[in-house]
């Protein structure tokens, strides 16, 4: 489907077993949103010359610790990860060490680097980056986990959020540079400039969110 040069037999034990289970998650971390991480990570694999079986699996497997508490999905993930006796057909130990722990440093929010290159590709293939997806996608986890707040009370969280994470004094980080990341983020950054344009788009995505649910 997605996986363009991965071993197809690995791609069909993920698409039939793993990717399914994100259909269960918030639409922020949906079966749309695993499906673009693994595009732009396979995209990486061409620049980073990351192996690329490694790479789609730990791309299927970023968020599908989101069964389990969203604080440490990132931990959840790697354990899930490592635990699938399956993937011992096609991964080493050593390989799957790894793979673990580029799920657990793939969070934006996270304290430090990642501790390898498919680390790196995977936190940067994780920022959903065009500024409709990153503005919707604040909007729908709003929505999901804070159904008591009205339109205003998403309004304010809705710029906080970006404000902490992702203005010129946020958190996010980029690790592979000149990437396609680069500018988009700078467009999100012209939008949190710009206040008024802001709340137009915020007012757009927040009607349609509503009229979806």
């Amino acid at each position: 489907m997605i996986a363009n040069t991965a071993s197809l037999d690995l791609v069909e034990y993920i698409e039939t077993n793993i990717l399914p289970q994100y259909a269960q998650f918030d639409k922020a971390h949906n079966l749309g949103h695993v499906v673009r991480v693994i595009k732009r990570s396979m995209d990486l694999v061409r620049t980073t010359g990351a192996d690329i079986n490694m790479v789609y699996a730990i791309a299927a497997y970023h968020d599908i610790g989101m069964s389990g508490p969203r604080a440490v999905h990132h931990i959840t993930g790697g354990k899930i990860l490592a635990s699938d006796i399956k993937l011992r057909k096609w991964f080493s130990a050593d390989q799957l060490k790894i793979m673990r722990e580029a799920i657990e440093d793939h969070r934006a929010s996270a304290s430090h680097a990642p501790r390898s290159i498919y680390g790196k590709i995977i936190a940067e293939a994780d920022r959903d980056l065009d500024p409709e997806i990153v503005f919707r996608r604040i909007i729908q986890f709003g929505l999901a986990n804070y159904p008591e707040l009205d339109k205003e009370g998403h309004w304010f969280r809705f710029r906080e959020h970006l404000e902490n994470k992702y203005s010129v004094n946020g958190y996010i980080k980029l690790w592979i540079p000149g990437s396609e990341n680069e500018s988009k983020l700078k467009a999100v950054r012209s939008y949190i400039a710009n206040q008024s344009e802001l709340l137009r788009i915020f007012n757009k995505l927040y009607i349609s969110e509503i009229q979806e649910k």
